[in-house]
């Protein structure tokens, strides 16, 4: 849920308990001064009813209107208190409506008599009813134009954070461009624009560093390689070796390999990432495999791996170096994983590139194959080769995946 329809829904929420409080006030307010007015109505009669007793030394004659009726009853001396109170209204065949009356008492020729006298409430509570709906439906009218104008101004307000928002999804380390700066008059955003690009310079700059030595130190390492290995040659050339030296020799000679390898795939990274591979020409990947696989016949042949290739026709353009370094990681992978007798399927379409092994019965943590050393404990590989086919793959503009159905582990190229 974004911020600012959580920030609507706490405000109307409060908003429409607020206004329930205080229309629940607002309308007891009404029909309290209403109820006050209707009192003093009703007082006014009682004092005419007093006002004829005094001049004329009678009671006036029983009274009753449309909407009044007043009534005398002869009673205990001192037996009557004075009050207002709600009572029902009867009108001539009419269904009853609520009323408001007084009972008072006056004194005649010596006799106490008790008066009542009642009056219909209909028209004030048709009053009071009005005078609540209008309320109610401006309230709900404020509540509306809260509501728009609330989504209206957030939405204009929060633009430079999802800008911001916008451009961190797009940073990439590897990426020249500069982030965009939003126009915001807002302190609070223009603050967070600055850390976000004063964090990506840094990250780009501590990238660039890495990335630097990396390749400095890869290129340093060419010529004593080299030189370990040209001796290495020259050693093993040489006779008159035990065979404790031998084995030493030949282990030496697969770490210098091993290193030299490694030096390799970290130099081909760093000029993949600077996009220093950039020919491109059109290539038969369905030809390209064939000759992989014919190339690969002794390997499959030595483990005993069934490979069943449907190869149909598809064409890309991009560099032949690096399709041929995807297309060799990607299956050497399948065949330094594999288990002896296991089966290799290799399935070309013109929308993706699928090679499924068998292996360890179990699915690879599809996080992390494709991150840098990341190998398995028993691996002779360098960690590298399914990194270097992701970055490959990535500057291609293509897609590798990783799944497992038992019993293969599947990597897909999706064109």
């Amino acid at each position: 849920m974004k911020l600012s329809e959580r920030y609507n829904r706490v405000n109307l929420i409060a908003t429409i308990v607020i206004m329930l409080i205080t229309g629940a006030i607002y309308y007891q307010a009404i029909s309290l001064i209403l109820t006050n007015q209707k009192d003093k109505s009703l007082e006014v009669e009682e004092q005419e009813v007093f006002d004829y007793v005094k001049l004329n030394r009678h009671l006036p004659q029983v009274f009753e209107s449309k909407d009044q009726q007043i009534t005398f009853v002869s009673a205990e001396p001192n037996s009557v208190k004075r009050e207002f109170f709600n009572t029902t209204y009867y009108r001539e065949k009419d269904e009853p409506e609520s009323g408001r009356g007084l009972v008072s008492s006056v004194t005649v020729a010596d006799r106490y008599y008790k008066i009542l006298i009642v009056e219909s409430k209909v028209e004030t509570e048709d009053l009071i009813q009005i005078i609540f709906a209008i309320t109610i439906g401006v309230i709900l009218l404020l509540l509306l134009v809260l509501v728009i104008t609330n989504r209206l101004i957030l939405g204009r307000l929060w633009q430079p954070f999802y800008s911001i928002l916008s451009e961190l999804k797009l940073f990439n380390v590897t990426d020249s461009r500069e982030m965009l700066s939003p126009k915001t008059s807002i302190d609070e955003f223009n603050e967070l624009q600055a850390e976000v690009t004063a964090m990506a310079e840094r990250v780009k700059k501590d990238y660039k560093d890495l990335k630097t030595f990396t390749e400095n130190a890869s290129h340093e390492l060419l010529t004593p390689i080299a030189v370990i290995n040209s001796k290495l040659d020259t050693l093993i050339q040489t006779e008159n070796f035990s065979e404790h030296q031998s084995k030493l020799l030949n282990d030496l000679y697969s770490a210098v390999s091993r290193l030299s390898r490694l030096n390799q795939s970290l130099l081909l990274l760093v000029k993949i990432e600077n996009k220093l591979l950039n020919d491109r020409q059109h290539l038969d990947l369905n030809e390209l495999i064939e000759e992989l696989l014919y190339q690969l016949e002794d390997i499959f042949s030595d483990k005993e791996i069934t490979v069943t290739s449907i190869l149909g026709e598809k064409e890309v353009e991009a560099g032949a170096y690096l399709i041929d370094i995807l297309l060799n990681n990607l299956i050497i992978n399948a065949v330094r994983h594999n288990a002896a007798g296991g089966e290799i399927i290799i399935n070309l379409t013109t929308e993706n590139l699928t090679i499924k092994n068998t292996g360890e019965n179990i699915a690879l943590n599809a996080e992390n194959i494709f991150t840098r050393f990341h190998k398995s404990s028993h691996s002779e590989g360098s960690g590298l080769g399914l990194t270097i086919s992701k970055q490959i793959c990535e500057s291609l503009g293509y897609q590798l995946i990783y799944s497992y159905e038992a019993p293969y582990h599947i990597f897909t190229v999706n064109f």
